[in-house]
């Protein structure tokens, strides 16, 4: 049975493959990105059916996307809190360099909880038509 920090290494090394990262996900296990609420996009999903099908519509817009470095923090048995970084080009030819922080809480072997952030100006400038301005006020 995988701990958090396993879980947390399995995630990263697997991101570009929605089918194999959101089955590391408990039956109710939950992917929160708050940030995402910004720019209109849910900010939790839960099982692993709704994240399979989440990731593969996100990943779209980063071609090859995928963790360079992942750090781990601090951690124990069932947390893990680390930093994990990317740096790819998007659809729209810009830039996407980011570094994202996240908390994962895993139980019975699986993720339960998720949760990550980043720097959404950084995001919204590589990802967006217009960067930054299609950010709604």
């Amino acid at each position: 049975m995988r701990n958090a920090r396993e879980l947390l290494l399995a995630y990263t090394a697997n991101i570009a493959d929605p089918e194999v990262t959101s089955s590391l996900f408990a039956e109710g296990g939950v992917l929160e990105l708050p940030y995402l609420e910004s720019i209109g996009l849910p900010t939790r999903t839960v099982g692993p059916e709704a994240i399979r099908e989440f990731m593969t519509g996100l990943f779209q817009v980063v071609p090859g996307f995928g963790f360079d470095t992942v750090d781990i923090l601090i951690e124990t048995e069932d947390q893990v809190f680390g930093e994990w970084s990317v740096e790819r080009t998007t659809t729209t030819g810009r830039p996407f360099s980011q570094t994202y922080a996240g908390r994962l809480v895993a139980e019975n072997g699986k993720i339960k909880l998720l949760r990550e952030s980043l720097d959404l100006v950084r995001a919204a400038r590589a990802m967006l038509p217009n960067g930054v301005a299609d950010i709604p006020a």
